[in-house]
């Protein structure tokens, strides 16, 4: 499937109701949403119509952070010029790679494969490449793609499909529905299931993998999310800000082929630990 076959939908009609009928100042000030200028400025909660985006001027931003992937950077980047019939704007940042990818990249902005390279002068962590990249970003949505070959460009269609038709703010990969996936570490799935069962009860949401890296956005609502987390916190700080901002969230399945500590898998238990405090935090007190 390739994003520009999509017939998009007309523009549903919508009749907005009287708000003063039946109902107090209190109760209608009670029922304002929380969208803060991310989604057309402060209103009332309702369903909102369609907001469509033509795939023959979208430009997908895609954002991708690297530390120490020397390996696989050519493929990744080869993969993602071919992924979808759109146009595209590859934004990399290296988080001070001390194993040769710096050179690589190099090589790869001299040669066109890149359209804006950033580097870190000092290892700053995951989170703090992507919010780097996100700046830098101009796209009509944004996604993110990591370096290590575990996500495959080519499900992209699928995350990109609910954007275009106008009906979703934020599209989740989730490895949890049925995609295929290789079979690796029992305790981690039992973690990341966990992580976003914890995270549900906070944000409200039924989410199946909220640690997922694949999250497609429209890129004026992820520009405008407030983001601080530096290393793997940036996966449920953004899903927190998503879900306080009441973004229109979407979910669907991909493949995934994850990778051993030996092929260089970088995150530890440390990181899920820390993922309990994120969740708190980005729930509880940062809002």
């Amino acid at each position: 499937m390739t994003v520009t076959s999509v017939q998009l939908p007309a523009r549903p009609t919508m009749t907005t109701p009287n708000p003063g009928q039946g109902m107090t100042t209190a109760d209608g000030e009670g029922r304002r949403g929380r969208l803060d200028g991310l989604l057309g400025g402060k209103q009332r909660v309702r369903m909102r119509g369609r907001t469509p985006v033509d795939p023959q001027t979208l430009v997908l931003s895609v954002l991708v952070p690297v530390y120490n992937e020397r390996a696989t950077i050519d493929i990744i980047l080869d993969q993602v010029r071919s992924a979808v019939d759109v146009k595209t704007e590859i934004i990399v940042v290296d988080d001070f790679s001390t194993d040769g990818t710096r050179e690589v990249l190099t090589r790869l902005k001299d040669e066109g494969r890149i359209d804006r390279l950033i580097f870190h002068e000092v290892n700053k962590g995951k989170g703090a490449a992507i919010r780097t990249a996100l700046a830098a970003s101009t796209g009509d949505v944004v996604i993110v793609q990591d370096a290590d070959l575990e996500y495959d460009p080519h499900d992209w269609p699928s995350l990109l499909q609910p954007i275009i038709d106008g009906k979703a703010d934020a599209v989740f990969g989730s490895r949890f529905l049925s995609g295929p996936h290789r079979v690796l570490y029992f305790w981690h799935s039992v973690g990341n299931k966990v992580l976003t069962t914890i995270s549900n009860m906070f944000t409200n949401l039924n989410l199946t993998d909220m640690e997922t890296c694949y999250k497609a956005m429209r890129g004026e609502v992820a520009r405008s999310l407030r983001l601080t987390a530096d290393r793997f916190g940036f996966e449920p700080e953004v899903t927190a800000r998503l879900a306080q901002a009441e973004a229109r969230i979407y979910e669907v399945p991909i493949s995934y082929a994850g990778r051993t500590y030996a092929e260089g898998k970088k995150i530890g238990w440390k990181d899920g630990v820390a993922a309990f405090w994120h969740i708190a935090k980005f729930n509880l007190w940062l809002k």
